[in-house]
């Protein structure tokens, strides 16, 4: 704690004001999410394809439209959307614990999904620019800080659900309320760097995209990391998936278990590691081989197959624990180098676009490679043979590493040229 309190006194007294409220807004989102569906389906008796269309909807209306936050933010500058993600929020929050009607709840999903889409952008863009040269130190302390708030707020949540589901909602809408009126008050303006034209009028819409989709080093890149996000979504999806079918009953609290591991590793390893990649590494060595890593943490479960009986179960668990500490290890490597990256691949231009369409295009990924992974799944447990899927996994992550690698080697990672693209006649 002495550590982070130090390197987050470091930075700039709005750096730390990025920090602290991402802190804030992942213990808020996290206290309710987790519990959401549960509600849903017990609460309100809404059928299960009913409770997914509404967690759909937020994950689309966040997911999809990250490019556009992203846009706005280098439009209008940085604390706009910030400011008003964070009172989309308040409302989308205190919605969802107080409606039961199914058009309401969906306003309510899409609301506080596209204000994730409105902040999450501009957010890092704030924070790229604010640190300058120390980017790569700032996004690991501000990872701390995002951490910290998924490993505090299911525990927040949990507490709170001793009240009720409303209890959650109106206190993690009042988080975010106090968070409006904070970042009115204590967020300085900011603009990013823009595409401009010859007599010095802002580009339109289409061509700040058209900038973005034109940057093949950064799409190449966008590309071949979207393996790694879909192995960290297997916190959500496989390995809750493995915990059920090796422990029963007690996946659910295994699974708890295994967030909090998740969460505790990279709040207590994330600057230290980061410190030695750098110290040891360059920063294409520090994805590469963080890249890999995130693989190989899925290799302990294709080793241990499942067997019945106690011995059989705490094995599994082991197995489990240990591909999640793994994955969470190799990601807190990778995680400040490529926001980094993608800083410098825009040639700190339109950066808040840029984040937005690496975001979108990881949401795509995500849902596909769920697709993937689940068919697999299903395919594995039918056979009798799940160490298929985590080899698949395994060999998701070293094939990403390899991508990444080969970009570097042919001199794609350099800073990308300053360039404007012209307006269309």
């Amino acid at each position: 704690m002495k550590n982070l309190w130090h390197q987050t006194r470091s930075f700039s007294s709005t750096a730390q004001l990025l920090m602290a409220n991402q802190f804030a807004i992942n213990l808020a989102f996290y206290m309710l999410m987790p519990y959401l569906a549960t509600h849903l389906a017990d609460d309100l008796h809404l059928a299960a394809w009913t409770v997914g269309l509404v967690l759909g909807v937020r994950n689309l209306s966040q997911q999809g439209m990250f490019l556009i936050g992203g846009t706005i933010a280098d439009r209008y500058g940085y604390r706009v959307p910030v400011i008003a993600g964070c009172l989309l929020r308040v409302a989308g929050f205190a919605l969802l614990g107080w409606v039961d009607s199914l058009p309401a709840l969906l306003a309510a999903s899409a609301a506080t999904g596209f204000a994730g889409a409105l902040f999450n952008p501009a957010v890092r863009a704030y924070l790229a620019a604010e640190a300058g040269d120390r980017r790569v130190d700032a996004f690991a302390t501000f990872n701390v800080y995002y951490q910290a708030g998924m490993l505090l707020g299911p525990l927040v949540g949990l507490a709170l659900l001793a009240a009720d589901f409303t209890a959650v909602c109106s206190t993690a809408a009042a988080i975010f309320a106090a968070l409006t009126v904070l970042q009115w008050r204590a967020l300085p303006a900011r603009q990013g760097e823009q595409e401009q034209l010859a007599d010095g009028e802002r580009t339109g819409v289409l061509t700040q995209w058209r900038t973005v989709v034109a940057n093949r080093p950064f799409l190449l890149f966008s590309a071949a990391m979207i393996g790694s996000y879909i192995l960290t979504f297997q916190v959500y999806l496989a390995l809750p998936l493995a915990a059920g079918l090796a422990l029963g009953d007690d996946g659910t609290k295994a699974t708890t278990g295994l967030f909090i591991v998740s969460a505790a590793v990279a709040v207590a390893g994330q600057l230290r590691l980061t410190g030695w990649a750098k110290h040891t590494w360059t920063a294409p060595q520090a994805l590469v081989r963080g890249l890999a890593g995130t693989g190989l943490a899925f290799a302990p479960l294709a080793l241990v197959p499942p067997s019945a009986g106690r011995q059989g179960a705490v094995a599994q668990l082991a197995a489990l624990t240990v591909a999640v500490a793994l994955l969470a290890a190799a990601s807190a490597v990778v995680y400040p180098f490529e926001m980094d990256t993608v800083v410098m691949l825009s040639g700190n231009r339109l950066v808040a676009t840029h984040y937005g369409f690496y975001n979108t295009v990881s949401g795509i990924g995500i849902t596909l490679g769920n697709l993937a992974v689940g068919a697999l799944w299903d395919f594995a447990v039918k056979r009798g043979a799940l160490f298929v899927p985590w080899l698949a996994l395994a060999a998701t992550g070293l094939l990403c590493a390899a991508a990444v690698h080969r970009l570097a080697r042919g001199g794609r990672l350099h800073r990308a040229r300053q360039e404007t693209v012209p307006a269309p006649a």
